[in-house]
């Protein structure tokens, strides 16, 4: 099926490209979503008179994506989750809740902005692609953690995994410490002066 872009399409062309697509791909995604209309002469003579309208609205949209995309790039944002002591995560994080964590720190994003490929399973830093205009992308962090406390720390670099290791090695050297502490009052008692039998009796 042939269509007439009015955006530009990752891998499939400029605004303006005539181009061959599946159907489906046409019904379900370009055409409702405004990115494309039927190749038809009526449609390409529409799109020729409007062509100059559509490359100003392109560039505004895209001016305003470059502002958005200056503030936003490299940003990290915390969303707190319940998961096991190996990192696994009771549920998932998806493109809503990387969108919900934006907008509550300010940023408009929407979920369909959103580029993840399969939904986010365990705890940690995860990096995102966020799509703000088809020629404007920028990338954000997800700091997936347990607790406030948690993510300050995988935002200093700690893996959750590094985190558990030197909770076990403390409570390790607690353990040790008091067994010393056990150890060295038993050898007190042993140390104590024994009363004779005489100032038993005394």
């Amino acid at each position: 099926m042939q269509v007439i872009l009015l955006e530009r399409v990752a891998k499939l062309g400029q605004m303006g490209d005539v181009v061959d697509v599946k159907p489906g791909y046409a019904r379900n995604f370009l055409l409702p979503q405004g990115k494309a209309k039927t190749a038809s002469e009526a449609n390409m003579a529409a799109f020729e008179a409007q062509k100059a309208q559509l490359e100003a609205r392109n560039l505004e949209t895209k001016k305003e994506a470059e502002a958005l995309a200056e503030k936003l790039d490299g940003q990290q944002f915390v969303v707190i989750r319940s998961a096991s002591d190996a990192g696994a995560l009771y549920g998932s994080v998806t493109p809503r809740d990387a969108a919900d964590a934006a907008t509550e720190a300010g940023f408009t994003i929407d979920k369909k902005q959103v580029a993840l490929i399969a939904p986010i399973k365990e705890l940690g830093l995860h990096s995102l692609a966020v799509k703000l205009h088809p020629e404007v992308e920028v990338e954000i962090k997800m700091n997936v953690a347990r607790s406030e406390e948690e993510a300050e720390l995988q935002a200093s670099g700690k893996s959750i995994q590094e985190l558990a290791a030197e909770e076990e090695a403390a409570a390790e050297f607690e353990i040790a410490e008091l067994f010393d502490d056990i150890g060295s009052a038993a050898s007190d008692d042993d140390d104590a002066p024994v009363a004779t039998e005489e100032e038993n009796n005394a």
